[in-house]
């Protein structure tokens, strides 16, 4: 039997409690369902796992009811909080609501899987008592879907899965391009977009395991792939490209705010896109506009100043989310950097401050939102993006930074999000332990994950007994530390595949024994993944991933020492070709077609 202080929970309770004794799982036969309501129980008596009948009848026999899960609305618990008890004779479960009552049952498949691998004693659980509810109200994830990944429906059912287990309640795809608008069929014609039949079953999906599926569309910024096309070109801010502070754009980016067609042709895409959704609220994006004030908005940005015409252009948009009935959320990157105009923003929106490094000023930013009185959300980042293998230590020192700050200063919720810049070349479960480490903090924002992230990403994600996927996953993760040069939001095994070999600063700070150094770890960590005992639902597919990503880092280590100087590696094309090859093979065990191609074409290593 696993002792209590051995459980590897996610996210970990807030009050754990050990007693004498140990419950006979194989000794009952019955689940009973307490409320005047009990269809909406029934969710959390499935997510234990325990293959017992559940009934609401009070006729059941007391002797043989093994699990009691009761909805008592009058309890002094919170609405997402619970209680667990495991008496030696019985298990008890108590909330106020149906979505505590689920999370209730999370921990509890989270014990019962942890004694399933007990292989001398694989059917008794520990006496405990558990007292449990979190910190901040909102705990989400976005996930990129527009570069260039558009995930089937059933990796988006898995994801959902995992999601709620770990006690995730909101749900965001991020979306540029990638869903079906009649109306503009030319912009997603090779995309493999989301359906509006498909976001319905997603959103039917998540309401059934108490997850609000939030619809996002970006509608400022990040419109390169509209704005690009002729029909939609004339309503850019800078329809041939401009100078950027990111540097030079031969192609549109952002909408020209001023633009007559602009909010009409917006209202256009929230009337098609909104009433596929249940949730009250939407994410408009409005991140990131570079060129604003560098094209046809120049004089406006120069008479009234660039923050100004932002704003104004912000609260058209918040108009026509409010006639609709719904409530805005915004990226704040841009509305940070003029402190000034925060107090003008409605304060029924929501400012979602977001930054991807460990020191990011997730304290200063969110005492600005905070004080203004706006609610707001802290969005940190699993660090997947624009590494092949994520960056362990930063995201989980970026999550615990915007989980501490961000509950000190009243934010309302924790948005982690998982983006896929440059043909989003990680594979998805390389982002399951920045999911977690979210999951975790969003719960319990004193938490520190890195205490047990390893193990409990093997046991609550890979479902592997032996610890070795965790540790696998957790320490590749972490291949970036081979390089003493800094990198901003990606790292350098990345570049050496994907930034143009002949730009002279990519060398600059680099040693080829770093490189050197990056094999032998890789070795080490081939030899570690080596004998585990996954069982999860995706085992097959994580396998292949974690083949593939060592791949690719092979590639990329290689690649890195040819370019300071070391020696062509013999038969580089068929090298690439072949990382090509299961780079296509893994995109399609979970994703669409549409966009692999654009993905491939990222990868920059020539003879």
């Amino acid at each position: 039997m696993v002792h209590p202080a051995d459980l590897l929970l996610a996210p970990m309770p807030k009050k754990i409690t050990a007693k004498e004794g140990a419950f006979n799982t194989n000794c009952r036969g019955f689940i009973r369902l307490e409320t005047d309501h009990p269809q909406l129980l029934v969710a959390a008596a499935k997510k234990t796992g325990l293959q017992w009948e559940i009934t609401a009848s009070p006729k059941a026999p007391k002797e043989l009811v093994g699990l009691t899960i009761v909805l008592d609305a009058s309890a002094e618990i919170q609405p997402d909080g619970y209680r667990l008890d495991i008496h030696q004779h019985d298990i008890k479960i108590t909330a106020s609501t149906p979505a505590g009552a689920y999370y209730g049952a999370c921990t509890l498949a989270q014990i019962i899987r942890q004694s399933s691998a007990d292989k001398v004693e694989p059917h008794l659980l520990p006496c405990i008592s558990i007292t449990d509810a979190p910190d901040f109200p909102v705990r989400g994830v976005m996930l990129d879907i527009s570069r260039d990944k558009v995930p089937t429906m059933d990796t988006l059912y898995h994801l959902v899965n995992l999601l709620s287990e770990w006690k995730i309640n909101q749900f965001q795809l991020y979306t540029e391009h990638t869903f079906e608008y009649l109306a503009h069929p030319a912009v997603w014609l090779n995309a493999s977009p989301m359906t509006g039949e498909q976001i319905m079953q997603l959103d039917a999906y998540c309401q059934s395991h108490f997850i609000e599926l939030v619809p996002n569309q970006n509608s400022f910024g990040h419109m390169e792939r509209w704005l690009k096309l002729p029909e939609y070109n004339s309503m850019a801010e800078a329809p041939t490209g401009c100078d950027t502070v990111w540097g030079h754009f031969d192609h549109p980016f952002s909408l020209h705010p001023a633009d007559k067609h602009v909010m009409p042709f917006l209202n256009g895409l929230y009337d098609e896109l909104l009433p596929h959704f249940t949730s009250g609220m939407f994410n408009v994006g409005l991140d990131e506009t570079v060129d604003l004030g560098r094209g046809k908005s120049a004089k406006e940005c120069e008479a009234k100043g660039v923050g100004r015409v932002y704003l104004d252009f912000l609260l058209k948009i918040y108009e026509s989310v409010k006639s609709r009935g719904k409530t805005m959320q915004f990226w704040g990157d841009i509305i940070i950097k003029h402190p000034e105009l925060i107090s003008e923003l409605p304060k029924d929106a929501i400012a979602l401050e977001w930054g991807y490094e460990a020191d990011h000023p997730f304290e200063e930013h969110a005492a600005q939102f905070g004080e203004s009185g706006i609610e707001f959300y802290v969005c940190p980042g699993t660090s997947s993006w624009n590494t092949l293998v994520g960056r362990t230590d930063n995201a989980v020192t970026n999550i615990m930074n915007a989980a501490r700050n961000g509950h000190s200063r009243g934010a309302v919720g924790l948005l982690n999000t998982d983006w896929g810049d440059n043909g989003h070349w990680q594979p998805l479960s390389v982002s399951y332990l920045g999911f977690m480490a979210g999951a975790m903090c969003a719960w319990n924002s004193k938490a520190d994950p890195r205490k047990s992230l390893s193990d409990n990403l093997s046991v609550n994600a890979f479902h592997d007994p032996t610890g070795k996927m965790g540790y696998a996953f957790h320490e590749i993760g972490n291949i970036y530390q081979c390089f003493a040069k800094k990198t901003f939001n990606q790292s350098i095994p990345w570049q050496a595949l994907f930034r143009d070999s002949k730009d002279p600063k990519w060398a600059e700070g680099l040693e080829l024994s770093e490189f050197e150094a990056m094999e032998t770890r890789l070795t080490e960590l081939e030899e570690a993944a080596a004998g585990n005992e996954m069982n999860c639902a995706d085992g097959q597919i994580v396998s292949e991933e974690w083949e593939q990503s060592l791949a690719v880092l092979s590639l990329a280590a290689e690649v890195g020492k040819w370019r300071l100087g070391g020696p062509k590696p013999k038969r580089l094309a068929d090298m690439v070709e072949q990382v090509q090859m299961d780079h296509e093979c893994v995109w399609l065990m979970r994703n669409r077609p549409g966009g692999l191609a654009d993905s491939e074409k990222k990868l920059k290593v020539a003879e």
